[in-house]
């Protein structure tokens, strides 16, 4: 399979889809994604700018929610022009699938929504690779219902091999409280789609903060290593330049200055053969 130009096979570099949780401005979103390019050019991965223009399933009304789709889609764009990275964004309405399908190479559909029929299927219709996250409170075997819808409105858009990627976040365990299974990585890439870990939205603390989410970013590494060192095609962390001052997902967001390392650990992994990682 390719997506976004990059192959995703056993052999191929480990993917990166990363960066800010949401959009805050365009300078921050160009200076994050000159980063990854760099980091990119010294390590066998392969990256994908990600960022929100919307935050829709916030925690409370007053907080940041993104510049919105038309702002957010012209930095997207900006972005990919000026650094060369393909960009990936999350929508939450058919209508958003269309107007964002125009412009990123990658379009990913929320946690909360993954039982959304409409939204899954007006993805999969716009031929661009969609990246689906398995909702918190879903099975993963529950998924290969999703892939089909998802595969079916491709294929009647006239889109005869869609591309379609799944993405464990974790599970909901209690309340305020994530825990993941590393068997649904294999559970869900019996799909036959390539398999992401979402390594900071799975130490995330939905609603443990009362007005917002906390998490405990310490724990990302160990996650991502666990991952790859299952299997996965590749890995989506959130980065920000000052984690503790970012305007979404600060407490589980990797702290850019500190990915590179992360990248080296996670690709030198991946390069192994997986009956010896």
């Amino acid at each position: 399979m390719i997506v976004a130009g990059y192959a995703l096979t056993p052999e191929a570099p480990l993917l990166v889809i990363a960066g800010p949780c949401v959009i805050e401005s365009e300078a921050m979103s160009l200076a994050v994604a000159e980063r990854l390019k760099d980091i990119g050019k010294r390590l066998p991965v392969s990256i994908i700018f990600k960022s929100s223009f919307d935050k829709a399933n916030r925690s409370s009304s007053t907080s940041f929610r993104g510049p919105g789709i038309d702002e957010g889609l012209r930095i997207l764009e900006k972005v990919r022009a000026e650094t060369g990275l393909p960009v990936l964004t999350d929508i939450h309405t058919p209508e958003q699938a269309r107007a964002a399908g125009d412009v990123v190479d990658v379009l990913q559909t929320p946690a909360f929504l993954a039982r959304q029929t409409d939204l899954i299927e007006a993805a999969a219709a716009t031929g661009k690779p969609v990246n689906i996250k398995k909702a918190q409170f879903m099975a993963p075997q529950d998924m290969a219902q999703v892939v089909a819808k998802a595969q079916r409105a491709a294929v009647q858009a006239g889109h005869a091999d869609p591309a379609i990627l799944l993405t464990e976040r974790g599970s909901s365990f209690g309340y305020n409280t994530l825990v993941v299974d590393m068997r649904s990585l294999g559970i869900m890439a019996q799909t036959g789609c390539p398999v992401i870990f979402d390594a900071t939205h799975s130490v995330q603390q939905p609603g443990a903060l009362g007005d917002r989410s906390g998490g405990d970013r310490t724990q990302v590494p160990l996650l991502a290593r666990a991952a790859v060192a299952a299997g996965v095609a590749g890995v989506f962390i959130e980065t920000h330049p000052d984690p503790d001052a970012a305007l979404s997902d600060g407490p589980n967001s990797w702290p850019l200055d500190r990915m590179e390392m992360l990248l080296s650990d996670l690709a030198t992994l991946h390069a192994l053969p997986l009956a010896t990682r």
